[in-house]
Order: structure tokens, then C-alpha cells, then sequence
């Protein structure tokens, strides 16, 4: 069984390591920790385990487990968000540990730096004044920052210390040092010795510690929060509510109310509530939150919409197919945060070292600290180099470096258009050399098309068009339904066919209009006595299925149909060339029409006639030769062969046998997608590699400076308040580098050209819907609440403001209701309004 735990007190990647030791100790149970997400997946046997027995084995490392709420998209975005509480309470310690370091700090430098301060905290015979005065205002700031020794300290009992554990340490080291300092200059005092009065306390940097540790934890947090954005706005696109039709009436419902097999109301302008499919009307659909694509889709009767995309032309009925969790919508999400959680191999690394990080710490600040009380004889330096050892060292930068980048770069890839089903697609796409396309429905739009028509003698391309699809409607073979859809599109009428009859494997014939017509193969046309013309050899060559045609006995002309290349294939595949990649076409089809394909997608590799079994064999040669393979397909013949890949990469408009099989989810089924995947994954990696860097430069580095290995050569050593403010810079620096994933944007851009979706919704509207003359628009009312006006000037600037914006007809305001009615296109959005009259200088406050 796989389950997800939600994983509380973990601060650090030695945190994560100890979680993860203590589960995978557990008789049949194979987990991963995340510790951006406080997050646990884990596999394991019912038969041995259970989930109760995995949250005890968390408990016993010294953290909370529970298992995962879950819940529907629609109810986790109603939820309070644990990040923004998290940032609350930091924010708070922040304030209030700040309120008493400022005047620790000034009473324990400004002697030093010569501030001014009274007497009675300078004089020598009142030092104890000054050392009581600095020591009240350092035990708040331990207090408000218990957590660092509850957690720290507890971890360390058991065993498996973090990075709370070394602050802990740290702080508490300088506290008790400073204590006992104290009590000894009370007891020289008490003797009349004031030579004791310069004794120095570390007791402003116990606080210090405290107080920069959490200004770089809030920080950090702040910016992790803004690695969950591309899900957060995901789920924040789910609908709220729905308009409900029972017996004809129209009813608002909570989205959650709505069942499978429901009729709904979707008004222009309104967010589609639940995945279903148009059953009266037709309108454009903004389809961008899901697919990327900015370009509105035409939707007619019979086609399907899904959950949170807009509506905006036409009011449109639809069935409900696919509701909660089942919605297109909740699937990303669910995808999404799954490779957000997962683990990418390159983590391994890091994980190993955090592992024994702080114990290895531990055991360097104590072997300094002896060194230094060994060469120097002073307990002061060496406290102060061992606290500083502690306090410089960074798990958490190590911790971070791969889950923050993870988590970035399969958000930004879903806001693309691209789901990685985990983080180590998301890692094996960058280190593919070869990518293996599927033809049908991949590299070409997977249906046949009518691509030449070719008249002999007398009759016109509209006649020899006119007589073949009134043939073909007729007949069941695949192509026939190429020439009667080339027909229609054409708006030429079909005539009636006496005396049909269809020949297997050949063609068919009959009576038009008192001529014998024939359609069908060169063989056909053998028997029929026609000499066809040398032409359609150079048809074959090029990939295209001749058909042939006959009136009279006398052939009349060819048409050609031919499966063809989608529009943006070709530059996707000239892009991904340009990327280093070789690319091989592989397909069932014949060799002849798969090399005219190759040759249009500029000479490559063709592997053709493979049948649907053999397939993942020829993937698997491809890797025999050493290659690193990726595979994009749709069909269900390309699921053996995307499980064998690499990388599995399957159209989003295939069959869901191959979406299941494959590893990243192109959903809008545009083959540069897959160049901007690869591209991602690159920058991902690139990303990722940077912070590891980073993470492991700066403790090779800040350990042995704060150690004072640098010390007898240059002078240099690090104060434990420095070390610090490092350590908290380092693991902002890893967030911030992983944030600018955020901005990623392919180099290789889609060049398939935007469809006038307003024309397809013209051609598709249905009968119960007036039909728009050219130049008309259609509109409606809107009536806007505005406050702010006292007279006619307002009156008039309002009216002006509203009748500049585009798609408006006619506004007018009434100054007394304090109502403006506009009267607009349907195109014309609320925001555009609505701003217009804030820009006037006037507040909305309701749209009607």
C-alpha cells in the first residue's frame, strides 16, 4: 500500500535522514521523506505493518507523524495554508526577540564603541549592574525561541541531532559560559577586586544567535512558501459553485453538490465548474489554466470542456462527467504534488552527507574548542571558536538544494502545459540523447485529410469533388470519410447515388445523375480498361493514398488523402536537432509513406513497418547501442514501448493506457511541448547542481574558517554572530537560486498559428441559437455600483471613462441610484470595466 504522512518537527536535511532511517527500519517498508513539503510517502505491507506502527516509528526518532488528510482540490484551497501560520508565528518571534537584542546589543558593544551610556552601567564597582541588565534581556529571547532547545535538545537524546541541536548547543554554550562568568565576577566583587569588571560575556551572542537564526528561518520560509505557488494557484482555480438545471430551472449550487450525469448552465464569462461535455450551444473556451495555451478553443455540441477553464462568448448546457477528484483539474493537482514529493536520484548525494553532518560537527567544534584551550589556555576563545563552528554549519542548505528546485521546476512545467509524473523524469529527460517519435497522431494530426484534388479533361475540382464524396458517403472504408469532411467544409451539395456497389478491396460505382461513375484503387481502374496518368506515381512518392475516378469509362481525376504532418512538427523537430538530439520516426505504417514523412521533417532517421508488439524491442536496441532514450507516443500500441524508454512522454490527447505508462504528460498535444520539457529538465538539473555547489562550497569553506584553521596564517576567525548571520544566508541563497526557476521560458517557442476561434464558434452554433450577421456583435446589460460621485461631472466622467473601453456600446449613469449601465460585447471582461472607472478616479463596488 502506498500512503502519504504528514511529518511535523523536522528543521533540517539530518531531520529528513533520521525520518527516513527510522521508517525504512521497519519490516517491509520503503519510504521517502520530503522536507520541503513536511511530507513522508511510504510503501509498505499491509500483512506486516501499519500506518499506526509507521507514525509510532516517526514518534520514536523524535517527531510527529499523522497520516495525510487528502481531501478534494476545491476543500485544500478552502484551507488555511500551514506555510502563511508557519510565517505568522516567525514573523511574531522575529518582533519580539528583536525588541530586547537591540538594547542587549547596545549595553554589551557600546562601551566598546564608545556609545554613550549612564554611569551606572560603566563604572567598574557596577559591573555586576551591567552583566544583570544584559542577562534579563537575553532570557526573553531564549524563551520566545524555545523551540530551537526543545526540538534540538530532544533530538540529540535521541540520537539523531539536526541542525536545532547545533544552535541549541550553540546558544546554551554561550548562555551557561556567561552565567557562570557572572557568578564568578559577583564573588571577586563581593572580595573588593573590580579587576574582574572587564570580563567578558557572550551572553549578546546567545541572543544573537537566536535572533539571526530566525530572521534567515523566516526569510527562508517566506521564500519556500512561494515554491507551492503553481499549485496553490492550481487549486485556487478550482469553481466554488455551479448553476444547476432540474425540471428546466436554474439553481446555484456548491460545486460539491454536483453528481455525474448533471445538467449545467455555463454563462459567458463564468468558470466551468466540473469536466463534462456540451450537449446545446457552443461558445470559445479559454483553456489557458490547464493546457498553456492562449488561444480560446471553439466548443460545440458533443465536445468536452473541463473544470476551472472560462467560458467567454456564448452561454452554452453541459453534462457532468467528471466531478471532485475525477476532474482534469484535480489529476494535475494530484500529479503535481506527487513529483513535487518525490525524490530525484541526484538527491542521494546530499542526503548521505546530511545524514552525518551534525554529528561530524559536533565533533569538530569539540575538537577545536580543545585545541584552542590546549594552544591558548583561554576558555573564552575557546568557546567562541567551538560555538562558532556550530552555529556557521548548514544542513538545511544541503537539505534544500534538490526538493526546492524539484518542486519549482514541476510547477513552472505544469503552468507550461507539461506534468512530470516524478522528480526522476524530471532528471532522466535532461541526460536523453535520442528521442523516438511515434507518426500517427504524434508527428502527424492522426486522421486522413484530403490533400490534392486533381481534375482530368472537363470537369472542374467542385464537380469531381461533388461526385466522389456523393460515392464515398456511400462507403465504409476509412479515406471515403476524408472526402465527405472535405466536402462539407467546402459547403458543396451531395447528389443521389442509384445503382451503388461497393468491390472489397477495390473501390465503388454507381449512377449519378445518368452518368456511370467509379472510385477506387489503380487495380480497380486496371479492370474498369482506365489508363492512369504518370502523376500518380509522384502522389505515392510523396506519401499520399491516390484515389481514382471514372465517368463513362473515361478517368476524370484523382484525389489524394494523406495523413498529414501537424503544424508545428516540423520546427519541433528541427528544434530538438538543434538541441544535440537525434530523432527517429518509428511506425506501423508503410515504408514508402513513412520516408515521404521523414523527408518532410527534414531527412531523419525512419524505423518503419514495425507492428505494435515489436515496437519495444526497438526501443530496447536503441539502448543496447548506448543511447539514452526518450519515446513520445498517444496510442495504446505505444504503451509497451514508453514503458521500456528512459523517458516516457505521451500525448495528452492519447488513450489513457498511454498516459499511464509514460512519465511526463504533454497536455496539450503540441510536439514542441516536448522540446520545452526537455529544455526545463536541463534548467531544472542546472539549477539543482548550482546549489549543491553552493551548499557544499560554503561548509568546506565557513567550518574551518570559524574553526580558526585560517587563524595563525592570516588572522582571520569568525565570530559565532557572523557565522550566524552566514548560515542563515546560505540556505536563503539555495530558495532564492531555486526561485528563479519561476521565469523559465523555452527558447523554442510553439509556431502552430492561432485558429479564429470566433469563426469555428460561428460554424458550430446550434439551431436554438440566433444567427449572427457578419459585422454584428452580439451583447448584454451590465450594471455596475459605483461610489465616489457627487454630481455631473461625475456623472460625466464616469460615462466617458465606461465608453472608452473597448467592446462597450452604450453607458449611462444614473447619479442618484449611483449605477452606471453599460451596455457590451460579450467579450468585454468586468476587470476592464471595472478599472475604467477606478482610472476615472471612483470606486465599484458591485457588477450586475
Amino acid at each position: 500500500m502506498k500512503q502519504k504522512f504528514d511529518i511535523t518537527g523536522m528543521s533540517c536535511a539530518a531531520c529528513q535522514a533520521h525520518v527516513e532511517k527510522a521508517v525504512n527500519a521497519l519490516d517491509g517498508v520503503s519510504a521517502q521523506v520530503n522536507l520541503l513539503a513536511n511530507s513522508m510517502v511510504a510503501e509498505y505491507d499491509e500483512s506486516k505493518v501499519s500506518a499506526q506502527d509507521i507514525c509510532a516509528a516517526v514518534a520514536k526518532a523524535g517527531y510527529g507523524a499523522s497520516v495525510h488528510g487528502g481531501g478534494s482540490a476545491a476543500e485544500r484551497a478552502k484551507q488555511a495554508d500551514p506555510m502563511e501560520e508557519q510565517i505568522k508565528a516567525m514573523k511574531r518571534r522575529l518582533i519580539l526577540s528583536l525588541i530586547f537584542l537591540v538594547p542587549l546589543f547596545y549595553l554589551a558593544m557600546g562601551g566598546m564603541m564608545g556609545w554613550p551610556l549612564p554611569s551606572i552601567l560603566t563604572a567598574p564597582e557596577n559591573c555586576l549592574i551591567n552583566a544583570l541588565a544584559q542577562l534579563t534581556l537575553t532570557v526573553p529571547i531564549l524563551y520566545i525561541n524555545d523551540h530551537f532547545f526543545i526540538n534540538g535538545f530532544r533530538s540529540l537524546f535521541h540520537r539523531a541531532p539536526n541542525m536545532d541541536s547545533l544552535i541549541a548547543v550553540g546558544s546554551a554554550a554561550a548562555f551557561l559560559y556567561s552565567l557562570c562568568t557572572i557568578f564568578w565576577m559577583a564573588y571577586h566583587v563581593g572580595q573588593g577586586d573590580l579587576s574582574v569588571a572587564g570580563s567578558a560575556l557572550y551572553l549578546d551572542s546567545a541572543g544573537m544567535i537566536l535572533s539571526l537564526v530566525t530572521v534567515g528561518k523566516y526569510l527562508e520560509t517566506r521564500s519556500k512558501g512561494k515554491t507551492g505557488d503553481a499549485i496553490r494557484a492550481l487549486m485556487d482555480l478550482a469553481p466554488k459553485t455551479a448553476i444547476l438545471l432540474r425540471d428546466g430551472a436554474e439553481t446555484e449550487v456548491p460545486v460539491e453538490q454536483v453528481q455525474v450525469g448533471d445538467l449545467l448552465r455555463v454563462k459567458p464569462g463564468a468558470s466551468i465548474p466540473v469536466d463534462g461535455v456540451v450537449t446545446d450551444g457552443a461558445s470559445a473556451v479559454d483553456e489557458s489554466a490547464l493546457t498553456g495555451e492562449s488561444i480560446p478553443v471553439a466548443k460545440a455540441v458533443g465536445d468536452r470542456v473541463s473544470a476551472a477553464t472560462i467560458n467567454q462568448t456564448g452561454a452554452f448546457t453541459m453534462r457532468a462527467t467528471g466531478v471532485g477528484e475525477d476532474t482534469a483539474l484535480a489529476q494535475i493537482i494530484h500529479l503535481v504534488e506527487d513529483a513535487s514529493a518525490s525524490k530525484a536520484p541526484i538527491a542521494k548525494l546530499a542526503d548521505k552527507v546530511a545524514g552525518v553532518f551534525v554529528p561530524i560537527v559536533m565533533g569538530i567544534a569539540l575538537v577545536t574548542a580543545l585545541v584552542w584551550i590546549i594552544v591558548t589556555g583561554s576558555p573564552a576563545r575557546a568557546l567562541v571558536a567551538g560555538v562558532a563552528v556550530l552555529v556557521i554549519s548548514c544542513p538545511c542548505s544541503l537539505g534544500l538544494a534538490t526538493p526546492v528546485a524539484i518542486m519549482v521546476g514541476t510547477g513552472r512545467g505544469a503552468q507550461n502545459g507539461t506534468l512530470f509524473k516524478s522528480a526522476e523524469a524530471l532528471e532522466a529527460l535532461q541526460g536523453i540523447d535520442t528521442i523516438v517519435l511515434d507518426k500517427t497522431g504524434t508527428v502527424t494530426e492522426g486522421h486522413p485529410t484530403v490533400t490534392d484534388l486533381l481534375p482530368a479533361g472537363d470537369i472542374t475540382e467542385e464537380e469531381l469533388l461533388c461526385c466522389a464524396a456523393s460515392l464515398e458517403a456511400l462507403s465504409e472504408h476509412p479515406l471515403a470519410e476524408a472526402i465527405v469532411r472535405c466536402a462539407g467544409e467546402a459547403e458543396i451539395p451531395l447528389c443521389p447515388v442509384e445503382q451503388f456497389e461497393a468491390v472489397p478491396g477495390k473501390g465503388v460505382k454507381g449512377n449519378i445523375q445518368g452518368a456511370a461513375f467509379a472510385a477506387g484503387n489503380a487495380r480497380f481502374m486496371a479492370d474498369l480498361g482506365i489508363a492512369l496518368p504518370d502523376a500518380a506515381d509522384e502522389l505515392a512518392q510523396e506519401g499520399k493514398t491516390p484515389l481514382y475516378f471514372a465517368q463513362d469509362g473515361t478517368f476524370a481525376g484523382t484525389i489524394a488523402v494523406a495523413d498529414p504532418p501537424k503544424a508545428g512538427s516540423q520546427a519541433a523537430i528541427q528544434a530538438m536537432r538543434e538541441l544535440g538530439l537525434e530523432v527517429v520516426l518509428l511506425t506501423g505504417d508503410n515504408r514508402r509513406t513513412a520516408e515521404a514523412v521523414g523527408r518532410q521533417m527534414g531527412d531523419i532517421r525512419v524505423i518503419a513497418e514495425v507492428p505494435p508488439q515489436d515496437k519495444e524491442r526497438h526501443i530496447s536496441a536503441l539502448q543496447a547501442e548506448g543511447k539514452k532514450v526518450a519515446m513520445v507516443g498517444d496510442g495504446i500500441n505505444d504503451a509497451p514501448a514508453l514503458a521500456r524508454s528512459d523517458v516516457g512522454i505521451a500525448i495528452g490527447a492519447g488513450t489513457d493506457v498511454a498516459l499511464e505508462s509514460a512519465d511526463v504528460v504533454l497536455i496539450r498535444s503540441d510536439l514542441m511541448d516536448a522540446v520545452g520539457a526537455y529544455e526545463l529538465s536541463k534548467a531544472t538539473l542546472r539549477n539543482i547542481k548550482q546549489n549543491l555547489f553552493w551548499a557544499l562550497f560554503y561548509n568546506s569553506i565557513c567550518i574551518p574558517l570559524a574553526a580558526g584553521v585560517f587563524y595563525p596564517v592570516l588572522g582571520l576567525q569568525l565570530d559565532p554572530m557572523f557565522g550566524a548571520a552566514a548560515m542563515s544566508l546560505s540556505s536563503i541563497c539555495v530558495v532564492t537560486n531555486a526561485l528563479r526557476l519561476r521565469f523559465f521560458k523555452p527558447k523554442h517557442q510553439s509556431v502552430v498559428p492561432a485558429e479564429d476561434s470566433a469563426d469555428k464558434v460561428m460554424s458550430t452554433k446550434s439551431e436554438s441559437e440566433p444567427f449572427i450577421e457578419e459585422g454584428e456583435e452580439e451583447t448584454m446589460t451590465k450594471v455596475l455600483t459605483v461610489e465616489g460621485m457627487m454630481c455631473q461631472h461625475c456623472q460625466a466622467r464616469v460615462e466617458k471613462a465606461l465608453s472608452e473601453v473597448k467592446g462597450v456600446k452604450s453607458a449611462k449613469v444614473d447619479l442618484e441610484a449611483k449605477t452606471a449601465t453599460v451596455e457590451a460585447g460579450l467579450l468585454t471582461k468586468d476587470d476592464a470595466l471595472k478599472q475604467a472607472v477606478i482610472d476615472a478616479g471612483y470606486e465599484v463596488v458591485g457588477i450586475q
